[in-house]
Parts: C-alpha cells; structure tokens; sequence
C-alpha cells in the first residue's frame, strides 16, 4: 500500500481538549494583540487607561489581512513542535506579516533575548510596539531583524525555495512554509511547486507547505481562492502533493480542524521518512501540505464606517483609518483591541500567563531561536583542496590553449569530493552544468533527482550533490540562498545573459547580507557565489538573444563591504579566484569565465599573485620599462585580453618606437576609489599604474559606461573604454569582437588616432587595418570561419 493511502487522519475526532482549545485560542488572541498593537499604538500598551488619539502612532503603517492567519498556524506549530519534538522553523511567505513573527518570537521569548531592551512586561510592550515601522525602528515585513527568519518579506515568490534549499542535506529539519494565495500567483512560487522532485526522504530534510488562502491581494481577489474546491485539490495533486484542508471562521472548530491537519501531516511526513530510511527506499512520495482558508483581516472589525471589511480586501492594510482627521476612530480601535481580551491574557506587570507561555517550545526548539535560521553559527569551512594541483602548465604567455571552465571543474569536483561526508557543498544551476564545462563533478557525485528516470538518462539519481535538472534560475537562485542561509556552501553556475532573470532576488539577498552584517547576533554565512560562463564573447551559435553582460552593471549598485566582482583572464587565475570566492564569507562573489578555448597567460604562481594584488602590469607585455609610456593599454575579461595583447603585439612589431604599458584588471573593483570600496585603489597608486595624463585604452567585457562609473574620480580623464554595444548576431567569434570594436584591429586604430605624433607611419598601418577588416567580413561570410591569421595566432615569446 502507498504511504499516502495510509489513514493517518484526525478529522473525525476532536484533537484538542476543551482546556487545551481554550488555552491555544488565548494564545492566538495574544498574538492579535499584540499584532494589532503594534500597528497602532505609540503608547498605552495593555488599555490600561481609555485610549487616546496621542496613544496611537503619528503615522499608521502596517499591514493586518494576512496577520492573524499566520498567528493561527504559528500557535499550532508550537504544539506540533512539543508534542513530536520537531526541530522546525517558520517561512513566512506573504509579504507583509511582520506584525505576527515578531510578536510570536516575542511571546516565546526568543525577541527578549536578543534584544533585551524589549522586555517582557508593559515597558517592552510600549517598545515592541512603538519600534514596528516606525523610524529607528523594523520594518513592517518580516526582516533579517526578526529572529527566526532566513526569508526577506518585501518581495514575493522565493519561500518556497527557500524553504528547500534550507531542507537540503538537513535530514531531521521540518521547514514549515507559509505561502501566501498572492504570492502563490508569481512565477518564481508557482515554478517552486515542483521542488518535491528533487527533495530525497532519506538524506533531506522535508518541507510543509501552508498554503494561506485569505481571497485577495492588494485590492483584488486571488486565483487560487476562486477555483472550485476539486480544481484547487486537482492542481496541488498534480503537482505531487497530498493536501489537507482547513476551512472555515469559527475559531473553535477551526483550531480543531488545524490541530488534526496538522498532525496527519507530520505523522505522514513521519511515515514517509521512515520508509525511506529504514529500507533504503527512494521512491518519490507524494508529500503532505496543508490548505488553510480563513478570512482575510480574521477577528478584525467586521466594517468600517459602514464598508464591509473583514474577509473583504479593506482590511489588507491597516482596517481603521486613525488620525487628527478621523479622531471618531479611536474609540472604533479601542473596542476592536479589547475584544481580545488583553487583561485574561497578560499579568499586571505585562507578561503573558504563565499557563499560555508554557505552550511555546523552550530554547532551540523555539522557531526564533532554531540554530538553523542563523546559519552562521552552525557553518564549518569547506575542506578545501590544493588548487595548484589543477594548474595549467604555461613555459611563456600564450604558449598553450585551454579551456577555463572545464580546468575549474576539476577543482569544484575535489571540493566537492573533500566535503562529501559531511555534505555541506552543492553546485546549483539550470541545465547548464555540462554546457559550461564543469561536467567533472559527476566523477564524484551526480544530479540529485527523484522524479521518473529513463535508460539514457545521465547522472541522475536519488542523491547527488549537483542540482541542474530544473530550467529555472529563480529555483536555482532560491535553493542556493536558503542553503546558504542556514549554514552551507555553493555555486551557482550559468549563462551570464540569463543571470538577469534573477537580478531581483540577488537585490534581496545583497540586501539581507548588508542588514545582517549589521546585527551583532547574526553570524556571517557563506558567500554567494556566482560563475557566469557561456559569456557575451562566445555566442558564435546563439547570438543577439545569448549577449548581455548587465548582470556586472546591476550588482556594482549594491554596497560596496558586500560585492565583489572578478573577470580572471585565464584558467590559472580563475583557479585562484575561485578558491578565494568559496573560502570567503557574507559576500556575493559574480566571476565571471570562459569555456572556449584561449591563451593562457600566467603560470600558477603568476596567477596567485596577480589575483591577490588585483590588478597589475603585464611587465613582460609591455616594453615602457626605461620610460614614460605613450599610452596605456588595459584590459578586463578573457576576450579583451586576448584581442588587446594580439594589438599590442601588432603594434610592437609595426610602431616599435611606442612605448606601451599593458595592465590587466582582475578584480574589477580595484578601478574604484579605495573611498569607496574596500578593494579599490588609492589615488596614488590608480595614478602610478595608469598615469594622470597619458591615453588609455580601455578593452573591457561588458558595456562601456561601467568602467566610466568606476573611474569618474580618478585624476587621469584621457580613458577610451570599448567594450559590449548591443551588436551582434550568428556569426564568428572574432567578427562578433569586431562588430563591438574590441578586436585587435580598431584597438590599433584607436591607438594611432590618440597618437598624431605617429605621422605617416601611423596612416599607413590605419590604412592597412581598415583593408584587413574589410578582407575579413568578406572571409567569414563566405567561408564562416575565422581568417587563419585569426585562429592560429600567438603570442611571439621573443616579446615577452
């Protein structure tokens, strides 16, 4: 018999005692109050005395239709918690429930102890409340502040990824999901439905999702709460869930109804991991989840000045307009606190009853305080190999092809193959991981994937370390954060065009790591970090719709102690990188890489210190070293390099009498003013590298106007960036350089055009690279290749 067709069912029998009934609804009330207090009130906290226009806040913000839904799930996730000794924490998924968490972990215990001036009696009531969106203060969603919280709020439709990244490798965790029927309408969470295909009952942990169907969003109703009830149950089955209903407005028999769903849910979960355990046993199960539908705005004023308001969109943000303009609302608002009864609830000093708080879990069961929520405590280093160990071996500059990301990917396998006993390191990406050369991970492990496997089919399986085998960068995205969130390491490798799908939740994570790395009781995790391969100079196949390096453009807005950004130009130096990015911590690291075959430049200890240092001159490409140079040549990225050096080397060999420095960019922060980041370069040395007057040409690998933005307050204005301008279509890697102007042949002309004094000499070489670039167009479109001259050049040792 299947597991799911087991009766585990509650539903028929009154779960709760009337005692505990009653004890739970009190409970929930509190945690009302205290939600409603805190969207209110500036003062008078327990209604000791009538309340006044000057008791409520100056500016009421906040948001109230979601809240008491997910007061309701929390208290019964503290008695599931009791009574199986789970070890559990909350996602809470709609946007704005701020109010709710932070008054559960307060009424736990959890917010008193890691803010202690927020005590528990009257003094830290006033504070609680006074703090909540109020200047100084948290703010109105749930909030790296909040205890207990590994998921930012403000955005919609990354919970439920969040929630499996964080089950991943954690086989006794229970993440419980709380999604809202807004929420659920976004891409990202619809998608997140199928993350049960890659979730394994015996070496991961599970995830219950709680569907909260309140009916409307902003100020409109949800889909999911107006298809019929055998459509919605159809969806969630198809999508390989089991769900169990909880329906209705009456608390009491909700609380019962909740109570029994809930414990068929855990038990099922139970059984399921059972199975799998004990007999080894990795055939997808259908999981449990749980549909909640109650009203939106729950126990709040059934209207307002005459407008219907609870279960109505009216109360999705604050019910009761209170302010110098509707002063009539203060009483309206003192009646709707008072219906909970605060003074059944709390002592005279402010406390919640005794009997209440002993409903709450204790220490690390608290879903405030569960360890994994602060992932930082709980992180270990990756064991990490010798990166030299894969070094390319390069006798001169240029001497030898290969192929970067393919190099790397011997190095992540021995990552990962190091920490394979204690599973704390995954590789993320959307099918991408063969595409962009790393396929040697699956030497020592392979694609984690429980869904249907067919004979042909290659490393899947019901346990493995890399997850690609959904086409989703938001899943990607999100199942990395929340593994890292809760104490683990990894990589997310894809195509650096579709890296934008994810730009809003990279925001949201960088803006985690800022306000986290601010708090004194959140521990650092591991970094995020990037490899962004299949780049904009490799799209010889795919063209215009594979081209766009703006992921760099988007994550240097960020703050500046949180990014970092790397274009290492060969394998030896990503290698370096690489190992750098993964031993790091609370950053986001974007490097970006090549798979096609280039030069290498650097021996390994060449490359170790170039990439510590940043950026440097290429002494043995450059020949200025007895004078002033005539001009710089710069260049960031694997193609800019290998096109700058091929002009350099035809100017060396036509104009020998320039004197040219050449200097590679690294680490693209290294560009900006040490004032304002922390890898940036002092004026003084900026200057000593790029000079204060001489020309600059700047070969770059996205688009130009970055390395301006870096620049702009540096001494030295005579910068000519060329790099990626929205040209390009199926053609040849050098014709698509060429269509940009960042092949060697317009850097030569750029040179000569900087440099007059260069007389005629200087005309004819131009006159000779324009017929070359003519010669060219017509070679590749009849031939489509590369002119010889193009594919078999290198570097002339003798140069160097």
């Amino acid at each position: 018999m299947d597991i799911m067709d087991t009766e585990i069912n509650h539903e028929t029998a009154e779960v709760l005692s009337p005692e505990l009934l009653q004890k739970i609804n009190a409970y929930w009330r509190a945690a009302n109050y205290l939600s409603v207090g805190q969207i209110y009130l500036y003062d008078n906290p327990l209604l000791k005395e009538p309340l006044r226009l000057e008791h409520v806040k100056p500016l009421v913000v906040g948001h109230w239709g979601t809240t008491p839904g997910q007061n309701f799930i929390y208290v019964h996730l503290n008695r599931l918690i009791k009574k199986y000794d789970l070890d559990m924490f909350y996602i809470a998924g709609p946007g704005h429930g701020g109010p709710a968490i932070v008054g559960n972990v307060y009424l736990e215990g959890t917010w008193s102890e890691v803010y202690p001036n927020i005590t528990q009696d009257e003094a830290g009531l006033k504070k609680l409340f006074k703090q909540f969106s109020f200047p100084g203060g948290i703010s109105s969603h749930v909030a790296p502040t909040t205890p207990g919280s590994i998921h930012e709020g403000g955005e919609l439709g990354y919970s439920l990824s969040h929630a499996f990244g964080a089950a991943f490798d954690n086989p006794s965790l229970i993440i419980a999901c709380v999604i809202g029927d807004g929420e659920a309408e976004t891409g990202p969470l619809a998608t997140a439905w199928h993350s049960n295909k890659f979730l394994n009952p015996i070496s991961d942990g599970a995830v219950l999702p709680i569907l909260h169907l309140n009916g409307y969003k902003i100020s409109n109703p949800t889909i999911m709460a107006r298809i019929e009830h055998e459509e919605l149950e159809q969806f969630y089955r198809g999508c390989g869930w089991i769900p169990h209903f909880v329906e209705g407005d009456d608390p009491a028999a909700m609380h019962q109804l909740m109570a029994s769903a809930m414990e068929t849910a855990i038990e099922q979960i139970h059984q399921i991991q059972a199975k799998a355990r004990d007999n080894n046993d990795n055939i997808r199960p259908r999981w449990p989840m749980i549909i909640l539908r109650s009203p939106k705005g729950w126990t709040g004023p059934k209207e307002v000045d005459g407008v219907p308001n609870e279960g109505t969109f009216h109360s999705h943000q604050v019910p009761i307009l209170v302010d110098q303009e509707h002063p009539e609302h203060v009483e309206e608002l003192e009646r709707w606190m008072k219906s909970y009864k605060a003074e059944e609830l709390f002592d005279e000093k402010g406390a919640l009853l005794a009997e209440l708080a002993e409903l709450a879990p204790s220490g690390n069961h608290r879903m405030g305080a569960n360890l994994h929520t602060n992932g930082g405590l709980i992180l270990h280093d990756l064991i990490m190999p010798d990166f030299r160990d894969h070094a390319v071996k390069v006798t001169y500059p240029g001497a030898v092809m290969g192929q970067d990301t393919m190099v790397l990917g011997k190095f992540l396998r021995d990552v990962e193959q190091l920490n394979n006993e204690q599973r704390n390191f995954r590789v993320f990406g959307p099918d991408e991981t063969i595409s962009n050369l790393l396929q040697a991970v699956f030497e020592v492990t392979n694609r984690q994937w429980e869904a249907k496997e067919e004979k042909n089919d290659e490393f899947l399986a019901p346990r493995g370390q890399v997850i690609d085998s959904m086409l989703s960068e938001h899943q990607c995205q999100g199942w990395l954060e929340g593994y890292l969130l809760t104490g683990r390491h990894g990589v997310f490798n894809s195509y650096e065009a579709f890296i934008r799908i994810v730009d809003s939740m990279f925001s949201q994570h960088a803006k985690w790591l800022k306000v986290t790395s601010e708090l004194p009781w959140r521990r650092k995790i591991a970094s995020l970090n990037y490899l962004l391969a299949s780049h904009v100079w490799q799209q010889d196949h795919n063209g215009f719709t594979h081209q766009d390096p703006g992921f760099l453009d988007h994550v240097i807005n960020k703050k500046a102690d949180i990014v970092r950004v790397y274009l290492p130009p060969d394998a030896n130096c990503l290698l370096s990188v690489f190992d750098h990015c993964l031993r790091s911590r609370h950053y986001v690291n974007v490097v970006v890489a090549g798979k096609h075959p280039l030069p290498q430049w650097l021996t390994i200890e060449q490359a170790v210190v170039h990439c510590t240092e940043g950026i440097g001159i290429w002494q043995w490409a450059s020949n200025d070293q007895e004078s002033e140079p005539d001009v710089v040549m710069a260049c960031c990225g694997d193609t800019p390099t290998l096109e700058l050096l091929a002009a350099v080397s035809i100017l060396r060999e036509h104009l020998p009498e320039v004197k040219i420095r050449v200097v590679n960019v690294v680490d693209l922060m290294k560009l900006q003013s040490s004032s304002e980041h922390p890898h940036g370069l002092r004026d003084e040395d900026y200057d000593s590298i790029f000079t204060k007057d001489k020309h600059i040409i700047f070969n770059f690998h996205g688009y130009p106007c970055l390395v301006h933005r870096l620049t702009y307050r540096r001494t030295n204005r005579n910068l000519h960036v060329r790099g990626y301008k929205e040209e390009g279509t199926i053609t040849t890697p050098f014709d698509l350089r060429v269509q940009n102007d960042i092949d060697r042949f317009h850097l030569v002309i750029d040179v000569i055009d900087r440099l007059p004094e260069l007389g005629s000499k200087g005309v004819y070489l131009k006159q000779q690279l324009t017929d070359k670039l003519i010669e060219h167009k017509h070679y590749v479109y009849e031939h489509g290749k590369d002119m010889p001259e193009i594919l078999n050049w290198k570097w002339d040792e003798n140069k160097t």
